[in-house]
């Protein structure tokens, strides 16, 4: 196969500003080894997330200077609201200024206490939405997808059968949401099948339960499913997602994802008594139906962005560039979620730092180790983001110890993803030497964010 080229060409550049090891390890330091508070200026490749960092194309950057700011009824929402209308099917958009504000409108008002809301694998904001309101959030991930080493097709789906039981347990009147991820992104970036959605929403029907996605990689998942799913072969992304989407009752979106755009997000269903609250709660919150938060040039961007996150060409070299750094780290003996998910590499930290106890966050341990070596910058997804406490205060560990490198969309050469994998193999090389962290401040809530840690 000859070698898959970015299938654009590069305009606008932004400079890196380049620092020295020694110079790091200050920062880290000051930061409390926490990477959401260190300045972007003192990190070299910023792998933190892919929300909200991609690069945005030349018809977007033409849409935002068409962009109406108009406080109601402005022409940017009404083609926002066309382009959601196009890829997902469903009738009632709702803007919102990004993907939680858009969980934290619906789990407002469907949650509480004694509510639970089930899924393949909630996000760390999904999750936080969730109990803030109340309600419990239960993952129900399948079995494959437990083992990250051990590659299979569709790790990110969910297990139907705990689906069943859970439902049993908990009462369907108690549930008042199951939602599916694709991709899974606490999971591993790994996509859920088709099949895997159909049977969900089947049982969601049966017992009369709103059936959402979250629906942030819906074009990478559909793309998977075209490469590996029996049938879709010959179909093309923009027939798979229409598909996907037409066996969910609704889905939560943020546009920072797959649609390119810098800030954005949206909420949509076929319900429209659901939509009349969630709208009286977004003028409340966000500001009028026709804008939700968002100025008329960023609906622009994201109804431009839609369309072009389904080019084929551009879904190939996107699931191959993360592929080709997935293979660089697995020919050099680091334990790596396989196969390659579709936004990012993840490292798995509990067999990368075999020495370091999850009560000492190893995935934590890693991310520091990567950003002084080489100034890149990725987040933990383990028991920093989602341990909890039991009653006498010890740790209950997440179900992974993972680093994620989550790579933005048309931003990095393949020089710079060489240069991540060197970095990694050369921490890899002197991973005993690495030390645990504790941490010495932390919220209620998405602790990860702001927590301030120190080394062991």
């Amino acid at each position: 196969m000859k070698t898959i080229i970015e299938p654009f060409k590069i305009k606008s550049v932004e400079p890196i500003y380049f620092n020295t090891k020694e110079e790091r390890k200050e920062i880290l330091e000051k930061a409390h080894y926490n990477p959401f508070r260190i300045h972007a200026d003192d990190v070299l490749i910023d792998l933190l997330t892919d929300s909200g960092t991609s690069a945005m194309s030349s018809n977007q950057w033409a849409g935002i200077m068409q962009g109406d700011e108009s406080y109601a009824g402005s022409p940017s929402f009404f083609h926002f609201e066309q382009s959601v209308k196009e890829v997902t099917g469903f009738p009632i958009v709702i803007p919102t200024h990004q993907g939680r504000a858009a969980e934290k409108i619906l789990f407002s008002i469907l949650g509480g206490k004694g509510k639970y809301f089930v899924s393949n694998t909630l996000f760390d904001t999904t999750r936080a939405n969730i109990e803030f309101s109340g309600a419990e959030g239960i993952d129900c991930l399948c079995e494959e997808g437990k083992h990250p080493t051990v590659p299979a097709a569709f790790k990110g789906n969910m297990d139907i059968e705990a689906l069943r039981r859970v439902i049993k347990e908990k009462g369907a009147a108690n549930i008042p949401m199951v939602i599916m991820t694709v991709t899974n992104n606490s999971g591993g970036g790994q996509p859920v099948s088709m099949q895997n959605i159909k049977e969900a929403s089947a049982i969601c029907k049966e017992n009369n339960i709103p059936f959402f996605i979250d629906a942030c990689r819906f074009a990478e998942n559909s793309y998977f499913i075209k490469l590996r799913e029996e049938g879709y072969a010959n179909k093309s992304v923009t027939e798979i997602a229409a598909e996907l989407f037409s066996y969910a009752d609704g889905c939560t979106m943020s546009a920072k994802k797959d649609s390119f755009a810098n800030i954005g997000g949206f909420l949509a269903m076929h319900d429209l008594d659901l939509a009349i609250r969630c709208r009286n709660l977004l003028i409340i919150t966000e500001g009028f139906t026709t804008y939700g938060g968002l100025a008329g040039r960023d609906l622009e961007a994201i109804a431009i962005g839609l369309k072009e996150v389904m080019d084929e060409h551009y879904l190939q070299y996107r699931i191959r560039s993360i592929e080709y750094l997935t293979n660089k780290l697995i020919a050099a003996g680091v334990p790596v979620m396989q196969p390659a998910g579709g936004h990012a590499v993840y490292i798995d930290a509990k067999e990368f730092l075999l020495h370091i106890p999850v009560e000492q966050y190893p995935g934590q341990a890693l991310v520091c180790a990567l950003y002084e070596e080489g100034g890149i910058r990725s987040v933990e997804i383990g028991s920093l983001m989602f341990g909890k406490y039991d009653e006498a205060g010890k740790l209950i560990p997440a179900q992974m110890e993972l680093v994620r490198l989550a790579i933005p969309r048309r931003v990095y050469t393949q020089s710079h993803i060489d240069y991540v994998a060197e970095v990694i193999i050369e921490v890899f090389a002197k991973r005993s030497t690495l030390k645990g962290l504790e941490i010495i401040e932390e919220t209620p809530l998405l602790r990860h964010f702001t927590a301030k840690l120190k080394p062991l």
